[in-house]
């Protein structure tokens, strides 16, 4: 029965010139946000839009907030960033951490 709360982050990446979107799936926790961390490390050469869309993302730690962090502050050396489609939850937890006042979120 323990293995159903496994974390697991499911990641999509999708590239339109320099626009790069990367869609997320599961939890976002200290188990899998290395993973993100990898992701965005190796991949933002030439993107001068990123956006996260976390419309499959059903719960976000600090250590999930802290990849955003390092993702902005890539991108304010050469774009921009947005998080997208939030669900109530985890938007409540952007707000209450005060990521919503520092990151783009689109509503």
């Amino acid at each position: 029965m323990a293995s159903n709360n496994i974390a697991t982050l499911k990641i999509s990446k999708a590239s339109s010139g320099s626009s790069l979107t990367i869609s997320l799936e599961g939890r976002l926790d200290t188990t899998t946000a290395p993973q993100l961390e990898a992701e965005i490390k190796g991949g933002l050469d030439g993107v001068t839009e990123l956006v996260f869309d976390m419309a499959g993302v059903e719960f976000v730690s600090s250590a999930g907030l802290r990849v955003f962090l390092l993702a902005q502050k890539a991108m304010k050396k050469q774009g921009s960033m947005k998080i997208r489609n939030l669900i109530p939850s985890v938007l409540n937890v952007f707000d209450v951490t005060g990521f919503s006042r520092i990151l783009t979120i689109e509503k």
